[in-house]
C-alpha cells in the first residue's frame, strides 16, 4: 500500500503533470478523483492546516461558481468558504498531494519533488514539452 495520496482532477494539465511526477519516482499514489468523491469538511480542514496555508487560498478564482457566489468579498467567514468549496468540489484548487514528507498544494507540479519521499527514476517533462528531471533523475533549474 502506498503512503503518497493525490487529490486529482485528470481534466487539469498541472494535475496531470503532478501525478505523473509521483509515477516517475516510482510510486503508485492513491487516486482520488475529488470532483467525485469530495473530501469530508473534517479532512479538508485536516488538509489546509497540513499545508499550513488559509482556507481562502485554497479556493480556485477562475471558476464560475466562484464569481456567482461573490466569494472575492471578504466578509466570507472560513466556515462559510469550506461550505462553499463541501457545496462546490470545483472550487478547491488543485492538485494536493500529502505524502510522509509533508503535504502541499502542488502548483506549479514541480512542488510535489519537496515532499516525495524516493527520488525521480528518469527524465521527465511536463505535458506542454518543458523539461523537468534529466535522464539521470535530477532536477532541471
Amino acid at each position: 500500500m502506498t503512503d503518497i495520496t493525490i487529490y486529482h482532477n485528470p481534466a487539469c494539465g498541472t494535475s496531470r503533470n503532478t501525478l505523473a511526477l509521483i509515477r516517475n519516482s516510482g510510486v503508485e499514489p492513491v487516486v482520488i478523483h475529488y470532483l467525485e468523491t469530495p473530501p469530508q469538511r473534517e479532512e479538508l480542514k485536516e488538509l489546509i492546516h497540513a499545508m499550513g496555508i488559509s482556507v481562502r487560498a485554497l479556493l480556485r478564482k477562475n471558476v464560475e461558481p466562484y464569481q456567482q457566489l461573490g466569494l472575492a468579498d471578504e466578509h466570507f467567514s472560513d466556515d462559510q468558504l469550506l461550505d462553499a468549496m463541501l457545496s462546490y468540489p470545483i472550487l478547491i484548487n488543485r492538485p494536493i498531494v500529502v505524502t510522509p514528507l509533508g503535504t502541499r498544494l502542488c502548483r506549479p507540479s514541480e512542488v510535489v519533488l519537496e515532499i516525495l519521499p524516493d527520488p525521480q527514476q528518469g527524465e521527465f517533462s511536463k505535458e506542454d514539452g518543458e523539461k523537468v528531471i534529466d535522464k539521470d533523475g535530477n532536477r532541471l533549474l
